[in-house]
């Protein structure tokens, strides 16, 4: 299972809607498989945006050295599909690598939806789907240990 830091995965959800009708792309940083930050990244796809993204390598780099920052590793990559499932394309598969998750946030007429992630099987044959959860950011707890509502999308 993935699971994002409440504040990684709201940032997915509105850097989503900002770039509408684009796709929108970014690296996922964290532990193991706790995502606690979702750096934006630029969608480096001149010829369609709207239908593809493309991290190029100083962007890959930059994330690399954010998450060594951290102390942290880069645990995998999101983008959205505007207007489109939640799903990976036969684009996604190309240029997909088995080591990483890939999270996938819909955004439907501008709003986002669902949000899946994805491993590339080994023989890079096709995805699977992974299961994902949200926490409570561990900086939101109050006096009690308490974790505030969160407000939903």
């Amino acid at each position: 299972m993935l699971t994002l830091r409440a504040a990684a995965d709201s940032n997915i959800r509105r850097h989503g809607r900002e770039t509408y009708p684009h796709e929108c792309c970014g690296a996922l940083v964290g532990r193991g498989r706790l995502v606690t930050e979702a750096l934006a990244l630029p969608n480096g796809a001149p010829e369609a945006p709207h239908r593809r993204f493309r991290i190029g390598p100083g962007d890959y780099r930059a994330a690399e050295r954010r998450a060594s920052e951290q102390g942290a590793e880069l645990l995998g990559f999101y983008h959205s599909h505007p207007d489109h499932p939640a799903r990976p394309s036969q684009y996604d598969l190309d240029h997909a690598w088995p080591v990483f998750a890939y999270v996938i946030v819909s955004v439907e007429a501008g709003r986002p939806g669902a949000l899946t992630s994805w491993r590339l099987r080994e023989d890079r044959s096709a995805f699977d789907e992974e299961p994902v959860a949200v926490t409570p950011d561990e900086s939101l707890r109050n006096e009690t240990g308490e974790v505030p509502c969160q407000p939903g999308f």
